[in-house]
């Protein structure tokens, strides 16, 4: 028997073959050519088709994890249109007179040369998209059809990496898990292997050729893979495996009951969303309502500003399809790691703490208004509550009510009906926020905590950032004090507080929230059902054991 170690993705036992997923590898000519024009004709061709395929595997992820996964091929498709990489091309097939293959390969080595040398963690990353669509072009141009890679088995894929286009493309029910060499636990890949429940280990050094065709377990609670495990072995884990099936079912049993702890406290447990193709998920894992619907994907599915009407239709769908469920709405958090071409933000040193969220809309009135107008429109058509993103300072949040104050008052004056009586609360993401929660809970009707700003901001810790993984502690004591005196500052005013950040799912503090008192967890659809179990089964009224 084999053991290989490396960084697990999600805790779960995927037991089968191995099968080594290798690309053949193919010749470029550095040849001139004589006809550039039909050069060029074959890229522009590839290049549409190529287009054409990210908006597939934007369709094909949007059904299987969701928005916020989906959105990478948006961006993949914009990117495929970008002068930039285009002319770059190009040049290189009518002034070099190399072909397309060639011009395709060195123009995204260059340009991904040039994202990987950038300081900002979140340009750096672009490196991997540059790299994954000059594939696929290149695939295009070459024949290539990866789709055969994947065999015709139920098996462990082992890779050096996976591109998210790659993941998309594989047949699910033959997927049992993956092995990596290289990845990172906060990439796409990453992300889309825990979203669709599929096993994996990234990082892990110890690939060896040999392994294809062998049995194996993956073990993503010791984040490890046994290669021909010992037959006792490999039935402990096939029955840790069939443990894991077990409490899958059981938690479909807990549809339809109450989230309240056995000592009669009952507490929302709500989901994130991105947008309607994730109402779905909102229902099928039975959420109370949405503790955080992120607008900004409205903004990144367009080529251009979206107009008043377009938003409004876009947020009704939701708010009609979920009603009488309450619904959250962010405003627009565009910045830092989420940019859109048409919006000409600029390049920031440090985006992170930059020009984003509430100090674009600040800023920019005209385009804030015709967000909040859409939004009030749709409030009539639901239960919708209004929060602002990334407050620091009083001021910002009374500029931000001026502001939808000046939009009710329009919708007024042209008989249009909203919600009167909307809830408008703010997130509290930044430790400015927290230290004057009293002040800012007065004039709002709730908090949502954003743990993951609210940790990356209090530990001055670049959450994108692969190299300060092992510093990242979103348990850190002084995360958790913030927490509490966010909710301590909410109920001296008599609003309710929520948290909306990843660690709204970790069930690990779901027992340490109910004591300080939170009166709702927001989270990804898949993890509310878990929670609710988690939370049926404290007793609040008997001293922590923790």
């Amino acid at each position: 028997m084999q053991v290989g170690t490396g960084k697990s993705i999600l805790n779960g036992i995927a037991i089968g073959k191995l099968k080594i997923y290798k690309k053949k590898d193919t010749v470029i000519s550095a040849a001139e050519v004589a006809d550039t024009a039909a050069e060029v004709a074959r890229f522009e061709d590839a290049r549409a088709k190529a287009i054409d395929q990210q908006t597939a595997l934007y369709e094909k992820a949007l059904a299987e994890a969701g928005e916020d996964i989906a959105e990478v091929f948006n961006i993949h498709a914009m990117m495929l249109d970008d002068d930039d990489f285009v002319d770059a091309i190009k040049e290189i097939i009518n002034g070099q007179r190399k072909c397309a293959e060639y011009a395709v390969k060195t123009a995204g080595d260059n340009q991904a040369a040039v994202f990987a040398a950038m300081d900002d963690p979140y340009l750096q990353a672009r490196s991997a998209d540059v790299i994954d669509i000059a594939q696929a072009i290149l695939d295009i141009l070459q024949g290539v059809d990866n789709a055969t890679l994947q065999g015709t088995e139920p098996s462990i894929l082992v890779a050096e990496d996976l591109a998210p286009s790659e993941t998309v493309r594989m047949d699910k029910s033959l997927l049992l898990g993956f092995i990596t060499r290289e990845g990172s636990s906060n990439s796409h890949t990453a992300i889309l292997a825990r979203s669709m429940n599929i096993p994996a280990l990234i990082q892990c050094k110890d690939i060896q050729d040999d392994w294809d065709g062998k049995m194996a377990v993956v073990d993503g609670y010791n984040a490890c893979v046994y290669v021909d495990p010992t037959p006792d072995l490999l039935k402990s884990l096939k029955k840790r495996q069939q443990e894991d099936q077990k409490k899958q079912a059981l938690l479909q049993e807990l549809k339809g009951k109450p989230n309240t702890t056995l000592d009669g406290k009952t507490i929302n447990v709500f989901a994130n969303i991105g947008g309607m193709s994730d109402v779905g998920a909102v229902q099928q894992n039975d959420a109370g309502g949405v503790g955080l619907f992120r607008t900004e994907f409205v903004y990144l599915n367009c080529k251009d500003f979206p107009t008043e009407d377009y938003q409004f239709e876009a947020y009704k769908q939701v708010l009609e399809s979920l009603a009488p469920r309450k619904v959250v709405v962010r405003t627009c958090d565009i910045g830092a790691d989420k940019t859109v071409d048409y919006m000409k933000l600029d390049h920031e040193e440090n985006p992170a703490l930059g020009y984003r969220a509430i100090r674009i809309c600040l800023t920019r009135k005209d385009f804030f208004k015709t967000q909040l107008r859409a939004l009030l429109r749709a409030s009539a058509y639901g239960n919708m509550s209004i929060m602002f993103p990334m407050i620091t300072s009083l001021r910002e949040l009374q500029d931000a009510k001026a502001v939808l104050d000046e939009c009710r008052a329009e919708l007024r004056a042209e008989g249009k009906k909203f919600d009167e009586k909307l809830e408008v609360g703010t997130m509290i993401e930044t430790p400015a926020a927290v230290l004057i929660a009293d002040e800012l809970a007065e004039e709002c009707d709730f908090f949502s905590i954003g743990t993951n700003d609210l940790t990356q901001y209090t530990c001055a810790l670049d959450r994108q950032n692969a190299k300060l993984e092992p510093f990242f502690n979103p348990h850190h004591p002084a995360v958790l004090r913030a927490i509490k005196m966010t909710i301590d500052a909410g109920h001296r005013h008599g609003i309710w507080v929520g948290i909306c950040g990843e660690l709204g799912a970790d069930t690990a503090l779901t027992e340490t929230f109910l004591r300080m008192g939170v009166d709702e967890l927001s989270m990804n659809a898949k993890s509310v059902l878990p929670v609710r179990k988690i939370i049926r089964s404290i007793d609040l009224s008997k001293p922590s054991d923790k």
